[in-house]
């Protein structure tokens, strides 16, 4: 099977799915997988329209837009699964794919695949891609059902780590510093919420990502240590700390005022990756974590944080010893695991006749 793996085109958090895949593909299919670095050709794109743009005169309603960007560097896309002769095209998250090029692809005889990273929140958006392609997966348990309106390939792929570099055995980063409890991520406003709602008197916080919804005068900028961070630099973070705070989204999107989920089951990264680096970690509730670690990853009801801190950090033996089997537990969901799993699933697919296929209308673009 020859795969072309179109990047996530984003530089943290989807990246390291595209990373952690990149390498579990190529592992497993050698010279057929062939990578697309769409993150790179965005921003190329991006500044190659603006140049077009001011040398054909600055016309303002011709004015390069960011979907133009979008489907600029994602077009060779198409030339790339044409040249090689691929099987499948598999888009990781597509958020900055556009859909055009799967169109193109469509027409052009080539089956393609999407791993859905934005579930539950952007399930609208994704079910317009899951339309047009012939597999996808998605991360959330509770949106097959929904996506599978659009497409009826629709399965369910958890996260994964990295045991290269998600291992409690690395040397320690004595750089970093060692906090008494680590969150790395967005700050998004729930977490916001939640986390002012805790006296951290007397408890060493460390904060990391983009917090830019946080107001001027909060007590929690104080805790703020970096911006948005790498994966390495996140192990280290974790090897260090006492606590992993894993805190799952339910915003939909990023701001102080926006609609929140309802309801979700599955773990995130970073719930596999604390584990993964041998870190203590608390959680918020999710079915997805007594299912995956049993009692071996405490979860907190509203108002409980706090007292649930305080006292393991009072009791280092139930935290060591609960971080051992939390990683015995993760130790299965690796992303050779997951990408053994995709391979498979690619190969149960039937090809569809693509004259039984709707081709929708390609969306208008100034840019090029």
């Amino acid at each position: 099977m020859r795969i072309l793996l179109v990047g996530a085109g984003a530089a943290f958090s989807t990246k390291d799915v595209e990373d952690g895949y990149r390498v579990a593909l190529q592992a497993a299919l050698g010279e057929d997988l062939h990578f697309y670095d769409l993150g790179s050709r965005l921003s190329l794109a991006q500044r190659w329209l603006h140049m077009l743009w001011r040398a054909r005169g600055k016309d303002p309603e011709r004015r390069p837009s960011w979907p133009d960007a979008i489907y600029r560097g994602g077009i060779e896309a198409l030339e790339m699964a044409l040249r090689f002769r691929v099987d499948w095209v598999l888009a990781i998250s597509g958020m900055f794919f556009h859909p055009d090029v799967l169109i193109m692809m469509r027409d052009a005889g080539k089956r393609t695949a999407v791993l859905f990273t934005e579930s539950p929140y952007e399930d609208e958006q994704q079910a317009r891609m899951a339309s047009l392609v012939d597999m996808c997966w998605t991360t959330e348990r509770t949106s097959v059902a929904a996506l599978s309106k659009a497409n009826p390939n629709v399965r369910y792929l958890r996260h994964a780590y990295d045991p290269a570099r998600h291992r409690p055995d690395l040397p320690l980063d004595l750089s970093l510093p060692a906090h008494d409890v680590v969150f790395v991520g967005s700050g998004f406003a729930e977490r916001i919420e939640l986390l002012k709602s805790v006296d951290w008197t007397g408890i060493d916080l460390g904060l990391y990502g983009e917090w830019g919804l946080l107001g001027s005068r909060s007590k929690l900028r104080r805790h703020l240590r970096a911006g948005t961070i790498s994966n390495e630099t996140s192990v280290g973070l974790y090897r260090r700390a006492c606590i992993g705070l894993n805190l799952h989204r339910a915003s939909t999107a990023y701001g102080r005022k926006t609609e929140r989920v309802v309801h979700a089951e599955s773990l995130n990264p970073r719930a596999y990756e604390l584990a993964a680096c041998g870190l203590f970690q608390v959680t918020d509730a999710r079915a997805e974590v007594p299912e995956t670690f049993g009692d071996a990853v405490p979860t907190f009801a509203p108002g409980q944080l706090e007292e649930l801190l305080r006292a393991y950090l009072q009791d280092s033996p139930a935290r060591h010893y609960a971080a051992r089997r939390a990683r015995q537990a993760i130790l299965p969901h690796t992303f050779a695991a997951r990408a053994a799993q995709v391979l498979a699933d690619l190969d149960s697919v039937e090809r569809p006749s693509l004259h039984s296929l709707e081709t929708p209308a390609y969306a208008g673009l100034k840019g090029a």
